[in-house]
């Protein structure tokens, strides 16, 4: 870290943020630049961390410059685009409201498989799992899984017990011994 060691305080501030890190990104440069300010070398520390000599320099240059650090965490990324732009939202909410009976299924609820069948026939474009799932709760859609009831015992009253007659109950009541 060129030479520069990190103050109590300093090291207090990033053993706390790394106590505290929920993210493996954000815990692994907050130890790289604890490290190099305790007085190890750049090289031991990216060999140790599995990362490049570079991204720890990156790291350390980072924190010395905003002095704090959250700098260290990363910046919010927009990630890839939707591929089908809300039509397959759309096509979701039409067949959730039918039954996958009416769309030809041999099934009484709808499925994910079934349900990326039915964007595949009516979109042309595949999708996984994982993205009708998402959408699904975009949508405000929960699954649950469907719970069977049994019928009704034709046998339950001959299998309930005698209701205690009065002469039981006072007895009870007595207590134990000829008193």
């Amino acid at each position: 870290m060129d030479g520069t060691r990190l103050t109590a305080a300093q090291q207090r501030r990033l053993s706390d943020t790394m106590r505290h890190a929920h993210d493996a990104r954000l815990y692994r440069r907050t130890l790289a630049v604890l490290e190099c300010g305790r007085g190890k070398g750049v090289v031991e520390v990216a060999r140790t961390l599995g990362v490049t000599r570079q991204s720890v320099y990156n790291w350390v240059r980072r924190y010395q410059h905003a002095g704090k650090p959250t700098s260290l965490a990363d910046a919010p990324r927009t990630g890839r685009p939707r591929q089908a732009h809300g039509a397959a939202e759309t096509l979701l909410q039409v067949l959730i409201m039918a039954s996958p009976e009416q769309c030809g299924y041999h099934a009484t609820y709808w499925t994910v498989p079934l349900l990326l069948d039915q964007v595949r026939q009516n979109l042309g474009t595949a999708c996984c799992d994982t993205t009708i799932r998402r959408s699904l709760h975009r949508l405000g859609y929960v699954w649950k899984r469907p719970r069977y009831v049994l019928a009704a015992d034709p046998q339950r009253e001959k299998k309930k017990p005698y209701p205690a007659r009065a002469w039981q109950l006072t007895s009870a009541k007595r207590g134990v011994g000829g008193g």
